[in-house]
């Protein structure tokens, strides 16, 4: 560490206070008292983390079958998010049947046999799956019960000295059991603990959180908060004026945003499996402090703690050496090296039942100076990730504040993550959308067949850019889609394409906010008409500024992304050409002759991009009017005048009628033949033209 440099103090611990709110409360049915103090506390970062923690309330219910009054035991679902669950989020059990259960239970080994009991339990036809915690809530003799694995309580819960300082923080009124995976014998062991000491409030569960309880809603939400305050404020004590993790060893550099999009697309490119990774970039000061500091290489090799982190992270990070960054050969081999590692902690692990190896990539990567990038089949995953690292960042530095930081040990991670359980839920899911896992850019893509093709591509599951040079009209097509399709999967930038710099930022943003590029749709035009004696240099440039200078700007910028994905099976390039590229045009000269050399320019990317694997096709539409930004311009007044009928309806129906199919093409008619060009429906397919102009014999391609 230089001499010189200042030694920060350590990042505190965000305190959490209550927000519940007595005037809303007061028109809530037991039902929705739990689901109103579930999603206060699942919103609620502080508190617990996307997807962690449960709750439950004991209710008095009629019983569909006899009409009598039961108890029934909601408690949250398997897989939901108590921060955004609705009541249907809740399963629903016959508390007395539960209870009947113990019949069954023989010792730990009964854990997994445990679980396939609990639909028999099924109160009301309640189609929602128990998770795995449901005993710690049935068998606790309590009406109102919380579970969750805030950051400041597992910090606790992770280190050597946490069952000391829970004892010094709450003198007694919170009990401590040692660490058992989630199941039906943690549940004994937590009810049978309570029984034993009728006098605690709250047990800490080491390694996954802290469980307590009350007589109403309100108070077990409060008491809940109260006791993650109190975990806070004693950690922020400890830390108060001193570095964390031994102090600084990196700052962070001030080009990492431009590191970590030159970066992304690489180590994207090298990690090679069933289905393409999709990246989370976070320089946020969680993770800053952490890999700049002097114990970051030792921390992280012992991976994270709580099995909620766990398993959105991996046994543990890959971590690479900022001033090797440019070294192709390095990065391939960090990453070969890692899936040995990975290989070999399976080997280790696997029981005779295990399932078989999955993908053997690192999902988290650690740089100095620069950050942390997490890789997924999906962008919400690889965002989820990056937040869970995030939280294991946090909770080692709260755990060495107080002793020593104990990760999980590597046989019960490994049957964590291979727990046939787990198994069984993965093996439940649906099969991906077919573009799950690509990228794409857009231009133009706040227009008509833009915004169509990325609503396309959207829609069978790809992340998309869109640019446009319009700030305003493609931020509000971004935000449409993102209401849509959700705020991960689609970005915007604001992109003239005949501007350079623009255009590269534009690929930056794609590798930065999801990790490079697998498909281009050139699509950014404009349309003008004038005979060839009243066509200016200006028109003239301008059409091929924007058609055949902006396509190859757009092309040359995307090309060292598209070439980094050869090894995944390729990528894809699609202009959008026009009919008027093929076939001549009365007074179009410029905009014609702009398309014929875009169109051009494509058949000599597709050759010199085949070697690298990226097919490069064209899609000719023809009197796309309907939606269409051009045509609301002076495009439909000039091409009405050169065919001397009016500009309004009669256009359309003129254009109808010159068709052979007599019929409208509309901007979705488009998408479809980019999303088949886009997509491995056409994977040997390269240096094509479709038309879709519903059919018009000039253009007939030869």
């Amino acid at each position: 560490m230089n001499a010189h440099t200042p030694i920060a103090a350590a990042l505190p611990f965000a305190v959490p206070s209550s927000r519940w709110d007595d005037v809303i409360a007061a028109s809530l049915s037991p039902a929705e008292l739990l689901l109103y103090r579930s999603n206060l506390l699942g919103s609620d970062l502080t508190v617990t983390n996307f997807g962690g923690g449960n709750t439950s309330a004991k209710l008095e219910e009629l019983d569909p079958l006899t009409g009598a009054k039961v108890e029934v035991l909601w408690v949250k679902g398997s897989g939901g998010d108590i921060g955004s669950m609705k009541l249907d989020g809740f399963a629903t059990l016959y508390q007395a049947k539960l209870l009947g259960l113990e019949a069954h239970y023989s010792g730990p080994d009964d854990d997994d046999k445990m679980v396939g009991f609990l639909p028999h339990c099924t109160f009301n036809l309640n189609g929602r799956a128990a998770s795995i915690d449901t005993p710690l809530h049935s068998l606790l003799p309590f009406a109102h019960v919380d579970h969750v694995h805030p950051d400041a309580i597992i910090a606790l819960a992770a280190s050597s000295g946490g069952q000391a300082a829970t004892q010094e923080i709450w003198g007694g009124r919170i009990g401590w059991l040692p660490w058992k995976r989630p199941g039906y014998t943690l549940g004994v062991m937590l009810r049978d603990y309570v029984k034993a000491n009728p006098q605690v409030e709250g047990v800490m569960l080491a390694g996954h959180g802290i469980i307590c309880w009350a007589d109403s809603a309100k108070a077990c939400y409060e008491h809940t908060v109260k006791l993650i305050a109190d975990a806070a404020n004693y950690l922020n004590r400890k830390l108060a004026g001193k570095p964390a993790f031994a102090g600084q060893a990196i700052a962070a550099n001030p080009d990492r945003t431009v590191i970590a999009a030159d970066l992304m697309p690489r180590l994207r490119g090298f990690m090679t499996g069933a289905r393409q990774k999709l990246g989370h970039f976070s320089d946020d000061a969680e993770a800053l402090e952490f890999v700049g500091s002097v114990d970051f290489e030792r921390l992280a090799a012992l991976g994270t703690s709580c099995p909620d982190h766990f398993l959105r992270t991996k046994i543990a990070p890959l971590t690479l050496d900022p001033t090797r960054l440019q070294d192709d050969a390095y990065l391939e081999e960090k990453i070969a090296d890692y899936r040995k590692l990975y290989a070999a902690y399976y080997g280790r692990c696997k029981r005779a039942n295990s399932p078989a190896m999955r993908d053997s990539n690192p999902v988290v990567v650690l740089v100095p100076g620069v950050g942390r990038i997490t890789f997924a089949t999906d962008k919400t995953t690889a965002r989820l990730a990056g937040e869970f690292y995030g939280n294991a960042i946090n909770v080692m530095r709260g755990a060495e504040a107080i002793g020593e930081y104990i990760a999980l040990d590597e046989q019960e991670a490994f049957d964590i993550e291979y727990w046939l359980l787990e198994e069984a839920k993965l093996q439940r899911m649906p099969a991906p959308k077919p573009l799950v896992g690509k990228i794409a850019l857009v231009t133009g893509g706040a227009g008509g067949i833009g915004a169509a093709t990325a609503a396309r591509l959207l829609r069978d599951g790809a992340c998309v850019v869109l640019a446009d040079r319009d700030a305003a009209a493609v931020e509000e097509v971004r935000s449409g889609f993102a209401r849509q399709f959700g705020k991960d999967v689609v970005r915007a930038a604001v992109c003239d394409v005949t501007d350079e710099a623009q255009v590269q930022a534009a690929f930056d943003l794609a590798a930065r906010e999801f990790g490079g590029l697998d498909i281009l749709v050139a699509n950014a035009g404009i349309a003008s008409s004038a005979p060839l004696e009243e066509t200016t240099i200006e028109l003239w440039n301008r059409n091929y500024d924007v058609l055949a200078q902006g396509y190859f700007l757009t092309s040359r910028a995307a090309w060292p992304l598209l070439k980094r994905m050869k090894a995944q099976g390729g990528a894809s390039v699609v202009f959008i050409g026009s009919k008027n590229g093929v076939a001549a045009a009365t007074n179009a000269s410029a905009y014609a002759s702009a398309k014929a050399a875009a169109n051009h320019l494509a058949r000599c990317l597709a050759l010199e991009g085949a070697p690298h694997g990226i097919r490069v096709n064209v899609v000719n539409p023809d009197a796309v009017i309907k939606g269409s930004r051009i045509w609301d311009g002076d495009w439909r007044k000039e091409r009405a005048g050169a065919h001397g009928i009016d500009s309004g309806k009669e256009l359309e129906e003129h254009y109808r009628q010159r068709s052979m199919l007599k019929r409208d093409v509309l901007p979705e008619d488009i998408a479809e033949a980019v999303y088949f060009l886009a997509s491995d429906m056409s994977a040997k397919s390269t240096g094509n033209m479709i038309n879709v102009d519903a059919g018009n014999a000039q253009a007939f391609t030869r």
